[in-house]
């Protein structure tokens, strides 16, 4: 599998970590997610971010994921790795043995004890001394990490660290750090990155608008993320909204802290793209109310996807 670039662009979904009821891995709803992902036409997949559950595997678990995604993929999508960790030691363990087994390239997020623009700087420089040419993803979330890495700090980082291929933006507001860093490698200051968007696509067109790259995060329903990113890209503003407006309801519900990843499983678990909708525990579950809730979105959601013939 070629290697991640800095010229990736489209959606590179992140794959939630199907589970049994009684909280095992379960291979075979990773077979049937991997299959799904790709009839969909994502670009990519992402495995083992936050919303995959990777902080509750152990590492034997975490390269078995990663090889039965690879195995069941065999090189037709690249793959990217969350290998977020503690120390170095272990996160280029991991990256290591995932780009052995054919990952395209791996994500890091920083560690919570980042304060200053220095400290910062100083943990991707050694991040990318510490990956060796391995490609890898910034992972930009300071609503989950709270670090804060300012547009000039990541001009920086993308100046001296030439293996950071990819911004995964997730700050909020945030389209204005996108407008920045464009502006940055427009006037040739800097290289010109990919920069793919999180947060569930809430804020996906403005984001395009303002020159990223597509997505990297997750929904329960990514044709949503496709058709709107397919759409902008071929220069239909209006379409890509109108496919972002009709799934913007069930998009926000899934965007709550505590019960959105659970919403999420629960409707692929009601596509049949995943057997149980599972959490491994601590997890949340929801309430016949939240599933009420949820019922109630799918229902309304259909009705105007099939109204803009989406």
């Amino acid at each position: 599998m070629a290697r991640l670039t800095e010229n990736a662009k489209g959606v590179y979904v992140i794959a939630v970590t199907p589970f049994t009821d009684e909280g095992a891995l379960d291979f075979t709803s990773i077979d049937s997610m991997v299959d799904f992902y790709e009839s969909v036409a994502v670009t990519g997949l992402t495995v083992l971010g936050q919303l995959g559950e990777a902080p509750k595997l152990t590492a034997k678990e975490s390269r078995a994921v990663v090889e039965r995604v690879l195995k069941r993929l065999d090189g037709r999508l690249p793959v990217v790795v969350g290998v977020s960790a503690p120390g170095l030691a272990p996160m280029r363990e991991l990256a290591e043995a995932v780009m052995d087994q054919g990952a395209a390239g791996v994500m890091v997020a920083p560690p919570w004890t980042i304060r200053t623009d220095d400290q910062a700087f100083v943990f991707y420089q050694s991040v990318g001394e510490a990956l060796g040419d391995t490609p890898f993803v910034l992972q930009d979330y300071p609503l989950t990490t709270n670090v804060t890495i300012a547009p000039k700090v990541i001009d920086r980082i993308i100046k001296e660290v030439p293996n950071c291929v990819m911004l995964k933006h997730e700050d909020w507001p945030g389209l204005s750090k996108i407008t920045a860093l464009r502006a940055s490698s427009d006037k040739g200051e800097t290289r010109r990155i990919s920069i793919l968007c999180g947060n569930g696509g809430l804020f996906l067109p403005e984001e395009m608008g303002r020159g990223a790259d597509g997505a990297m995060t997750g929904f329960c329903y990514p044709e949503m993320m496709v058709g709107v990113v397919q759409a902008y890209t071929a220069g239909n503003i209006d379409r890509a909204h109108d496919i972002f407006d009709a799934y913007l309801p069930l998009a926000r519900y899934e965007q709550q802290q505590g019960i959105g990843l659970a919403a999420r499983k629960y409707v692929l678990a009601k596509r049949g793209v995943i057997k149980s909708a599972a959490l491994r525990k601590p997890g949340a579950k929801l309430s016949p109310l939240d599933v009420k809730d949820v019922e109630r979105l799918l229902t309304r959601q259909a009705l105007r996807v099939q109204e803009i013939g989406a």
